[in-house]
């Protein structure tokens, strides 16, 4: 019953995404010799952060509905579901936070 919306929230992701990759490409091929400090120094921009966080959030919610759609359609236990469905969350949680902290970290 989910249909039209989230068949749009994976191509929305999906571009959101794909627009991340072509601009790291593209910065990482501009950039020359790649280092550690050339990475932080990348990544210490406020603009490229929030795009790699909005990179992060859409991967975490691609990955949820593609994962909540197999749980659907291949486990019809409903609690067996459920509790994949519950692992499922918590671990894309603690994955996007984790990202956060790394990202934002002072």
């Amino acid at each position: 019953h989910y249909g039209l919306k989230d068949w749009l929230i994976q191509r929305v992701t999906a571009v959101v995404m794909a627009v991340w990759l072509v601009v790291m490409l593209g910065l990482l091929l501009l950039q020359g010799p790649f280092s550690h400090e050339s990475w932080r120094s990348l990544m210490s921009g406020f603009c490229m952060r929030a795009f790699t966080s909005l990179f992060f959030l859409s991967l975490m919610y691609h990955a949820w509905v593609g994962l909540r759609d197999i749980w659907m359609d291949y486990i019809p236990a409903t609690g067996v579901r459920l509790v994949l469905q519950t692992l499922t969350v918590l671990w894309l949680v603690g994955c996007l936070a984790y990202s956060a902290q790394i990202l934002w970290r002072v």
